[in-house]
């Protein structure tokens, strides 16, 4: 038996796929500033003015390790309130809208975006650093550190 490849089925995939994936991102690129908004809405509302995500991974493994609240030079409680927060998903035109904590409105975006600006962020060496979200400038800054294993070779004949 010989094996053909359809490459007009192929290609139509891989186009579908494309048009899907851009669909996607544009759906994402419209909603991360709106959950940043209600997120900042609601942190201001409660006082805080800064938030400090640490996060760490290695090993195929990561995770946020710690998120501090601020109202100016004092840490206070992560604040009780809800946001909602609406999510790009897979092939659907409309998004997922859920309303959440505060502190898990803060986890997903962390979240969120380590996967759009350093995929992988978790594996093999991993990464670790710091978000944090200035609520009167209403920025998130992200300082990100990349582990990575390093190895040079001499050989020395004599």
């Amino acid at each position: 038996m010989i094996d053909t490849f359809d490459t007009a089925t192929s290609t139509g995939v891989a186009s579908d796929w494309d048009a899907k994936r851009t669909a996607q991102d544009r759906l994402h690129a419209e909603l991360q500033p709106q959950n940043q908004a209600a997120l900042f809405d609601a942190l201001a509302a409660a006082g805080v003015t800064l938030i400090v995500v640490t996060f760490d991974g290695y090993g195929d493994s990561g995770q946020i390790e710690n998120i501090d609240a601020k109202a100016g030079d004092a840490a206070v409680a992560m604040p009780a309130g809800e946001v909602e927060i609406a999510e790009a998903i897979w092939d659907q035109p409309e998004p997922s809208r859920s309303t959440v904590s505060i502190a898990d409105a803060i986890e997903r975006l962390a979240y969120d975006l380590l996967e759009r600006t350093h995929c992988g962020w978790e594996n093999n060496d991993g990464a670790y650093g710091d978000f944090t979200f200035d609520v009167a400038e209403r920025t998130i800054t992200l300082d990100y550190n990349e582990r990575y294993t390093a190895s040079e070779y001499s050989q020395h004949v004599f």
